[in-house]
């Protein structure tokens, strides 16, 4: 298998994955943030759209809180900068992203934009924690990438 070094890359092997494996994905990406204080049904929708089991009622109602919380968090955008509550929208953003209807995605592949998503949320916590350290989220996605495809094959 082709190790995953770049987005362009990145974006190749997502484009080449199906619907579901897309949401997959874009899931295990917006998974892989994590912020302690998350809306709780925000976090109880990632949790169920990451439940394999889940259907797409279920898919559908996570997607909708998702959206929801993205929506309410979207006006603390722009304010005196609360780097949590950005980060959380982000996260639901990029939670939104992965899950939505493909009627609505316009052709947008849902793994990338919850790859991208994931990462505004990362800077954000990186901001709030005034951290030194760089946590290169854009690595860990290539890392995620290459294990999900490996599992595949």
């Amino acid at each position: 298998m082709q190790k995953i070094t770049n987005d362009r890359e990145l974006r190749s092997a997502l484009n080449r994955l199906s619907i579901e494996d897309q949401r997959a994905i874009g899931l295990l990406f917006v998974a892989s943030i994590k912020l302690p204080e998350m809306d709780s049904g925000l976090k109880q929708a990632l949790e169920m759209a990451l439940d394999s089991d889940g259907g797409g009622h279920e898919r559908e109602m996570a997607y909708k809180t998702a959206k929801s919380v993205a929506t309410r968090t979207y006006t603390a955008c722009g304010r005196d900068t609360d780097w949590e509550i950005q980060a959380e929208h982000f996260i639901a953003a990029a939670c939104s992203a992965a899950l939505i209807p493909e009627r609505q995605s316009a052709g947008v592949n849902p793994a990338w934009k919850a790859a991208i998503q994931s990462r505004m949320a990362n800077n954000c916590l990186m901001m709030r924690d005034e951290s030194d350290e760089l946590r290169n989220e854009a690595q860990k996605q290539y890392e995620i990438c290459e294990e999900f495809l490996l599992a595949r094959s």
